[in-house]
């Protein structure tokens, strides 16, 4: 059986000496790449040989989106190497994203150039509506979770009329919650401090459980590193997101048990390490 090799695929195309040296890239989409890996090889509608391919170049689209997103757009002189990390990342994103037209064109897979170029004007257009909604500042966090699930899986779900009617199911829930573990690493991560966290899960969550001062002192953006933390373990934030990928962890475990497949077992190591160190950190506050 071949094996999966798409993330080691990918790093012809990341690892660059100027990129390592200048700034860093997002983390790999590797669980949301490897399950559709599996989903097209077990697929009967003749995308044999084709489900590498298919899931590398949706890697490379999702690091350009991915890329692109990461850019710090802060005003003001940010000094040079700042200037260097911003602009190897604009040319890094807009890559990433040739060199999926160039792989699929160069395989005469123009279907699916259209298939992921539409699924890519479709995160666009999610993203405006989610922006709208972060500037009234009034966005829910569980609605913010919900849609920036929704934004990190909607260019794999373009995939599902390519498989079996019969597991098309299974795959959309597996998708939704092996993407929800990677979009709430990331919000865990971005608990650390202000400078990330800002308009992240956690700082909605402030938004709507702190009190007027800290509101206020949120919206400014005068939060330095100490009050973040002090509100991030008052307002119990880095725990509610603990107890969400706890959750689709469990729910993941459940669909693969109904499915009586152990392919996707592996995948979950890298969360349920996760869960374990959490919630050591999250103890000690």
């Amino acid at each position: 059986m071949k094996p999966y090799r798409v993330q080691e695929l990918a790093e012809k195309y990341t690892q660059y000496d100027m990129i390592q040296k200048h700034t860093d890239l997002p983390e790999f989409p590797d669980a949301r790449v490897h399950l559709l890996y599996i989903f097209l090889k077990d697929s009967g509608k003749n995308i044999a040989g084709h489900e590498e391919l298919y899931a590398l170049v949706t890697s490379l689209v999702q690091l350009g989106l991915d890329t692109h997103e990461s850019i710090d757009i802060t005003e003001g002189n940010q000094g040079e190497a700042m200037m260097r990390s911003r602009q190897l990342k604009v040319l890094a994103g807009d890559y990433f994203s040739s060199r999926f037209y160039q792989l699929l064109a160069h395989k005469g897979e123009i279907a699916v150039i259209s298939l992921l170029g539409k699924a890519v004007s479709d995160v666009n257009v999610m993203k405006m509506r989610l922006y709208g909604k972060m500037k009234k500042t009034l966005l829910p966090s569980e609605e913010y979770l919900r849609l920036t699930v929704q934004l990190n899986m909607q260019l794999f779900l373009s995939f599902t009329p390519l498989l079996e009617v019969s597991v098309q199911e299974t795959w959309e829930k597996l998708l939704k919650e092996f993407t929800a573990c990677e979009t709430i690493v990331q919000e865990m991560e971005r608990c650390a401090a202000p400078e990330i966290g800002r308009c992240g899960y956690a700082y909605w969550h402030l938004i709507e459980s702190g009190s007027e001062e800290e509101r206020n002192l949120l919206v400014s953006k005068k939060t330095d590193t100490k009050d973040w933390r002090k509100l991030i373990l008052k307002h119990k934030a880095s725990e509610k997101l603990l107890d969400k990928l706890r959750d689709s962890v469990n729910a993941i475990q459940q669909l693969l048990a109904n499915r009586g497949d152990s392919s996707c077992n592996g995948m979950l190591d890298p969360f349920l390490k996760r869960l374990s160190t959490y919630r050591s950190v999250v103890s000690e506050g």
